[in-house]
């Protein structure tokens, strides 16, 4: 015998049961030979369980045929049920009905008497590994099955037919369904789900899960559980495969998500308020500036009624069109620190009049960015006087450098100024200042902004009120 097979051995308790005297002192002679400790010898079936109670043997070598109330495999299957210590059965009997009475008890080996040496141990060293594995499997069994019962989710498992078999108690909370009566129900029937929007019926296409085809999930559905409530969930849906990769059910795992739900609706109120609010207060600055500059009285809200209509042309998104309209409305809030005589100057201005009237997008920004709003109103305030050839105001930024929402913002300030009477000119024709952004769009306006204002501009409804 191997050095490690000998220590092995050492360490291993044996429990004989046999009622043959000297059968049993033959075995203990082997096993003392092989290494192991024979701690006792039973001859009865209530012997057996007594000492295997009092002294937890590693292994029971146990004769099936033994006299008094029970036999030997009775005597086996309560010492492995109750006291978890596996069992080798020694017989003389290999007929039918004997094997079928062992089998029900779960041995770990069966040896026909008589036997050799080198027999009891490859049959003791078998059992024994097979009994670690036994206990880890069950160790890793009850460590699965514990969280499954104290996790958060709903967890249903189903065969390959899509029957239930297993459904955890969150589960069975979330569906109204008790764990008995949902055993080997179709899963379609203890899972009914709706769509959140239409309340169409929902089926989760089981047969091209289980043959492995690809399909579509929604995840976010309305369960109709077992007393009528409707509960929103977060669901998954997954495979279930055995180690050759074929599919033997699935799992669906599922999850609450009401109190999310209400927390969304909350904070989506919350936000339509603190846009509200955002609103009028930009509205008010904006007014604050009209009265200052009667000549451009209405511009900004003209500017962003055109701006806004380009980037719906553009197709871009909700978010960025609600930032263009914020940003436009306030677009010339920087001019509050210009001296109205200068803004209201018929004629031509000067250099410095000029220079002054410059620094508007800069010093806009500067007020709008300690104001904390969903989108980037001071830098688009900031950019709208750049152009795509960086010979704009104030940073000199070119191309991909001016975020989109202030190039759109630049072709509506353009053409709406040109549009409108000024102190220095009387108003240019519509037409004209679409011309001016013909000739320069991909030069000094962003191409695709253009387009879609030519195109906004030339439709029947549009017209500057």
């Amino acid at each position: 015998m191997a050095q490690d097979q000998l220590k092995t051995a050492e360490r291993t308790k044996v429990l004989v049961v046999e009622d043959e005297i000297i059968v049993a002192r033959d075995i203990c002679n082997m096993l003392q030979s092989l290494g192991y400790k024979a701690i006792s010898v039973a001859s009865s079936s209530e012997e057996a369980v007594k000492t295997a109670q009092k002294e937890s043997p590693h292994i029971v070598l146990m004769d099936i045929m033994l006299k008094g109330k029970m036999n030997g495999v009775e005597a086996a299957g309560f010492i492995y049920t109750q006291l978890n210590i596996p069992v080798v059965y020694l017989t003389s009997y290999s007929d039918e009905n004997t094997i079928q009475k062992a089998k029900k008890t779960e041995p770990f080996g069966y040896l026909l008497k008589p036997f050799e040496e080198h027999d009891l141990q490859t049959t003791i060293e078998i059992a024994l590994y097979k009994f670690s594995m036994e206990k880890k499997l069950k160790r890793r069994e009850k460590w699965l099955s514990t969280i499954l019962k104290n996790i958060g989710d709903g967890v249903i498992a189903t065969d390959k037919n899509g029957k239930v078999n297993f459904m955890n108690e969150r589960g069975a909370e979330i569906t109204g369904w008790k764990l008995d009566d949902a055993f080997n129900k179709n899963l379609r029937e203890i899972y009914p789900i709706f769509s959140e929007k239409t309340d169409i019926s929902l089926i989760i296409p089981v047969e091209k899960i289980l043959e492995g085809k690809r399909t579509r999930i929604h995840h976010e559905v309305m369960l109709h559980s077992k007393s009528g409530a409707k509960v929103p969930i977060y669901q998954n849906v997954n495979p279930i495969q055995d180690e050759g990769g074929k599919t033997t059910g699935l799992v669906v795992t599922f999850s609450d998500i009401t109190q999310r739900k209400k927390a969304e609706k909350q904070i989506k109120k919350s936000l339509e308020n603190q846009r509200e609010v955002i609103e009028g207060v930009a509205q008010a600055m904006a007014f604050t500036i009209e009265t200052r500059d009667p000549y451009t009285a209405g511009h900004q809200r003209r500017v962003t009624t055109l701006a806004v209509r380009i980037a719906k042309e553009m197709k871009l998104e909700q978010d960025k069109i609600e930032g263009i309209r914020m940003a436009s409305t306030l677009h010339d809030i920087g001019k509050i620190y210009i001296p109205a005589e200068i803004l209201s100057k018929p004629g031509k201005i000067s250099e410095v009049e000029h220079n002054m009237i410059k620094t508007h997008p800069k010093v806009g920004a500067d007020i709008l960015k300690s104001i904390e709003f969903p989108w980037p109103v001071s830098d688009i305030v900031r950019q709208h006087h750049e152009r795509m050839d960086g010979s704009g105001y104030p940073d000199g930024l070119s191309g991909e450098e001016i975020l989109i929402e202030a190039r759109i913002l630049a072709v509506a300030d353009v053409i709406e100024a040109m549009a409108s009477h000024r102190p220095y000119r009387a108003a240019l024709s519509l037409e004209d200042a679409l011309n001016e952004i013909r000739r320069n769009k991909g030069i000094l306006y962003d191409e695709k902004a253009a387009e879609a204002a030519i195109k906004v501009c030339s439709e029947e409804d549009f017209h500057f009120s």
